[in-house]
């Protein structure tokens, strides 16, 4: 029986230890404005109107915070960002998805209106540009998920070997707001 037909699917990646963080808890579970850093990426990613949305979880207990959304939980997530990259493109193969739109979960300032942005392009790859900057959220459709999963590169590249050797599928998508990503206490205080 074949899974269902849907369209694009949400990811925020969340896996990740956080060790450049030297905060009391991990740097996801921080409050920037009142909320938890991760509680503010999940809101942008479920009001954003995609199909349906995941978190892959790893390092840290993130479940008080997903409410509706599912979470799919990374068990090499120690290896780094493309190992979870990999997970969400075979949870969206089995669940008859033809795209993801990949966010990062210690990326509290990225909008819906970012993640809408990106899932409307057409092009196989859609990458959210901040003021003429690369960043996220990132679209792979599912015509370029075997060219990543072959692909020999770093296990943190998460999608930028795939990008870096097919330009020609890649499209940038302007986006309002900012991509700042709290890695560091210092990136923390810049907004606390």
């Amino acid at each position: 029986m074949n899974a269902p037909h849907r369209k694009t699917l949400g990811v925020l990646l969340g896996a990740g230890a956080g060790t450049r963080f030297l905060g009391a808890e991990h740097k996801l579970l921080t409050a920037v404005d009142g909320d938890a850093i991760i509680a503010q990426s999940l809101l942008a990613m479920t009001t954003s109107g995609l199909d349906s949305y995941i978190a892959i979880s790893g390092a840290v207990d993130i479940s008080s915070f997903l409410n509706d959304v599912e979470e799919v939980h990374n068990p090499d997530w120690k290896t780094g960002q493309r190992s979870s990259v990999l997970v969400a493109m075979q949870y969206a193969r089995t669940h008859g998805f033809d795209s993801i739109v990949v966010g990062l979960a210690d990326q509290p300032f990225i909008s819906s209106d970012n993640w809408r942005a990106v899932a409307a392009s057409s092009s196989p790859i859609a990458i959210a540009t901040f003021n003429g900057i690369r960043g996220n959220p990132v679209r792979l459709h599912s015509s370029t998920w075997d060219a990543f999963e072959n692909l020999d590169s770093e296990p943190d590249e998460g999608a930028r070997s795939l990008i870096r050797m097919h330009p020609e599928l890649v499209r940038e998508v302007a986006c309002e707001g900012n991509s700042a990503d709290i890695d560091t206490t210092e990136d923390l205080d810049q907004w606390t």
